[in-house]
């Protein structure tokens, strides 16, 4: 489909619809769309000011969204013309099939094109709206895992993302809490909503130059215009976002920040990051990215209150019967006081599946030392916890062995008087330590879950 044929359609629907071809500023419009030109650049080329060009446009979108029966647009305006020659060539092929048979059949001859009997360009237009041109890389998303019932969770995403249009999520929760399970479900659910989704790993820390190459390369790869050469120059990654409606999902973020610091210090030369964020929450787009790691970027934690369209969901273990389920995939349902045990873990799938694990291997002994409130860390699971604590600061790890030692709750005036931590960074490593999932705020007491208490006192 050039650039011709998609002008020539548009003609034809305009004229369907008001009686008059484009004129010279109209078609200069659509041209310009089709180029990726502003209003501003478009009104500089045909010297009209851009308000002009402005109210213009506002009316064509207008008269072919009604013709079209769907919201057209600048942003989507070029695949909505996709999906009405899609409809086009789809209703003509099935009128010719039908036509053959009759004349097969009944000695009918055919109806010419133009003739009343051939359907008109609404009736061929009837289904462009069930056609959604879509472009999807899932290559680096995981298979759907079990959902464990985390139907609240994803009607708050879905919420989030299709109603209130946010434009950043922050997914976050302890390691192994579910978090890209969950996600990869509500992307397989709402993934046709977009017009580009793709799902990109940070497990080997791109550079923003790299990731942003990428994603250029993905939102522009589909083109099927015939544009001359000197406007194939690739558009700045916020153009993408404004002209289409994109889902970005960037799994393990917390590759981009730095071990042995403190929550959401990106690594040298990742600073850039930053500044990507920032456009994404204060320049207008139509665009929505979901961040998923233990550790979640400064900025978005900061402006999470003051923006709308910036929204965290922290990820919390499963509800008793969710839970429960899991267990009896592992033979442990049953047993009295599961209830107990899913509370020891925290509802963790992946604390609970470890246990479960070294219950099918080691038997009946294990279910003993469970009813016994006895905390087991498989080696797995110490692996997970250790790949976690490694990355905390000194401070960091001093707070967490002294909550160890007290068992219980405590509030942030013990802990200044027993560390050494001058009152202004004890303050900072806390909320570190509260953004990484590691410690619930419960009143004014701060609390370590048992088993994190149990590995922090076993080092």
């Amino acid at each position: 489909m050039n650039l011709k044929e998609v002008l020539k359609i548009a003609d034809e629907v305009i004229f369907t619809k008001t009686g008059q071809h484009l004129d010279d500023l109209q078609e200069a419009i659509l041209r310009g769309t089709l180029q990726r030109e502003t209003y501003k650049e478009i009104a500089k080329d045909f010297d009209y000011s851009e308000s002009r060009v402005r109210e213009v446009g506002s009316k064509l979108w207008q008269i072919l969204s009604e013709e079209l029966g769907e919201d057209v647009s600048k942003s989507n305006f070029r695949s909505a013309m996709e999906r009405v020659q899609v409809s086009i060539y789809s209703n003509v092929a099935q009128e010719e099939s039908v036509q053959i048979n009759s004349i097969n059949m009944c000695g009918e001859s055919r109806h010419p094109p133009d003739t009343p009997n051939s359907h008109s360009h609404n009736e061929r237009t009837t289904n462009s709206k069930q056609t959604k041109t879509s472009h999807q890389d899932l290559s680096e998303m995981p298979e759907l895992g079990a959902f464990y019932n985390r139907t609240p969770q994803l009607e708050t995403l879905k919420t989030l993302i299709l109603e209130q249009r946010c434009r950043l999520i922050a997914l976050t929760g302890i390691s192994g809490i579910g978090k890209t399970t969950l996600a990869a479900q509500l992307v397989q659910q709402i993934k046709d909503e977009f017009e580009y989704v793709i799902w990109c790993n940070l497990e080997t820390s791109p550079t923003l130059a790299e990731f942003q190459d990428k994603l250029i390369q993905f939102f522009s790869q589909p083109e099927q215009l015939d544009i001359p050469a000197t406007n194939q120059k690739p558009l700045p990654l916020i153009k993408y976002l404004q002209k289409q409606r994109c889902l970005v999902v960037l799994d393990d973020i917390h590759n981009l920040f730095s071990s042995g610091e403190l929550a959401g210090k990106y690594k040298p030369g990742y600073e850039e990051y930053r500044s990507l964020f920032k456009n994404i929450e204060t320049l207008s787009h139509q665009s929505c990215f979901l961040l998923i790691g233990w550790e979640q970027p400064r900025e978005v934690t900061q402006i999470k209150n003051q923006n709308p369209t910036i929204c965290t969901l922290q990820l919390t273990g499963l509800d008793i019967e969710p839970a429960r389920e899991l267990l009896r995939y592992y033979g442990l349902g049953e047993i009295e006081n599961y209830s107990a045990i899913i509370h020891r873990y925290q509802g963790n799938p992946f604390w609970l599946k470890s246990v479960g694990n070294l219950f099918q291997e080691m038997g009946e002994c294990v279910t003993e030392l469970l009813q016994d409130d006895t905390i087991l860390l498989p080696e797995d699971l110490q692996d997970n916890l250790q790949q976690t604590v490694s990355r905390l600061s000194d401070w960091e790890k001093e707070v967490l062995s002294l909550m160890a030692r007290e068992g219980e709750g405590i509030k942030l005036v013990k802990l200044l008087e027993n560390t050494k931590i001058p009152p202004s960074d004890l303050v900072n490593v806390v909320q570190s330590l509260l953004r990484r999932c590691l410690i619930e705020q419960q009143a004014n007491c701060y609390i370590l879950p048992d088993v994190l208490r149990q590995y922090i006192k076993s080092l």
